[in-house]
């Protein structure tokens, strides 16, 4: 029996579907339920795969013993998150405006944007870092010459709001680049029918760019959330593992199965592993339920 070309082509793309699938479950959904079996065990790096204890992980977390030190991760992660969220769709929101216009220069201000990009974590935290330098940094110079004194990223009142600072620099050249491709998808005859009108620049804005810019906005503001909620790394280099003024869960993760016991729980892999199913729930409800409201807002505008 001959196989015609057209009946080939659907072969080979399901082929190429099955690999894709193959590989996708492999990477991605393997570790995931990997990770939820070792949230039911006394899984330790030094003793190997350790007896089943179903939800003795999950009443820790939940525990007495647990509830101020993981309360006080979770209210810092919602804050990081939220911060740079809106901190940095609002900035890069009106940076995009302004590298949209025809302005003298304007390629070499939207590389000068995305370069903190391409730095690494480690770059940018040794870089903000000697900037704070409680002792000789050039912050330090320029909070004296005021007659005051700072530990920065020691200072307990101070150390988020600088994490927040330095997470939404590092972080706003994709949201630029993001919103810069949809304004430059707005029809420049809707702008040249608003100005027929008399409308002002504002009210372009309002009525023109923002609702046909909102898929933009939905991106970015998902990914913007779904990133702070999982950040780690940043505020591990800035504040080390275990500030409680920038604690958050993810950081919580990271040291409880791999940099040693935090808020009074001896380490462990299977305590860990609990803490970031956790995570996942909080990260996945939260997601849904702002792609969804976006949604609808797409639609009202």
């Amino acid at each position: 029996m001959r196989i015609s070309l057209s009946q080939r082509r659907v072969l080979w793309a399901y082929g190429f579907l099955t690999v894709s699938l193959i590989f996708f479950i492999t990477i991605r959904w393997y570790p995931t339920l990997l990770a939820i079996n070792i949230s039911f065990r006394d899984w330790n790096v030094l003793k190997g795969a350790g007896p089943w204890v179903g939800l003795e992980n999950y009443r820790t977390f939940f525990s007495s013993a647990q509830l101020a030190y993981n309360v006080a991760a979770l209210q810092n992660t919602f804050v990081f998150a939220f911060a740079v969220t809106v901190f940095q769709n609002l900035i890069a929101l009106l940076i995009a405006v302004l590298l949209n216009q025809r302005l003298k220069g304007r390629n070499f201000a939207r590389a000068v944007v995305f370069l903190p990009t391409i730095l690494g974590v480690t770059v940018i935290g040794l870089i903000f870092s000697l900037i704070f330098n409680p002792s000789a940094g050039p912050a330090a110079q320029l909070w004296s010459m005021f007659g005051a004194s700072s530990a920065f990223f020691g200072d307990p009142s101070l150390a988020m709001t600088l994490v927040i600072l330095v997470q939404v620099w590092s972080g706003i050249g994709v949201a630029v680049v993001i919103y810069l491709a949809g304004l430059q998808a707005i029809p420049q005859e809707l702008y040249e029918v608003a100005d027929i009108d008399g409308a002002t620049g504002g009210q372009k804005l309002r009525h023109v760019t923002i609702p046909l810019l909102a898929p933009s906005v939905t991106a970015n503001t998902l990914l913007c959330i779904i990133g702070a909620l999982q950040s780690y790394q940043l505020i591990y280099v800035l504040t080390g593992p275990s500030n409680p003024a920038t604690q958050v869960l993810s950081l919580a993760i990271f040291t409880q199965g791999f940099g040693g016991p935090q808020g009074g729980a001896v380490q462990s892999q299977g305590y860990a592993a609990a803490i970031a199913v956790v995570q996942f729930i909080i990260v996945a409800i939260i997601s849904l339920a702002t792609l969804a409201y976006l949604r609808r807002r797409e639609t009202a505008l």
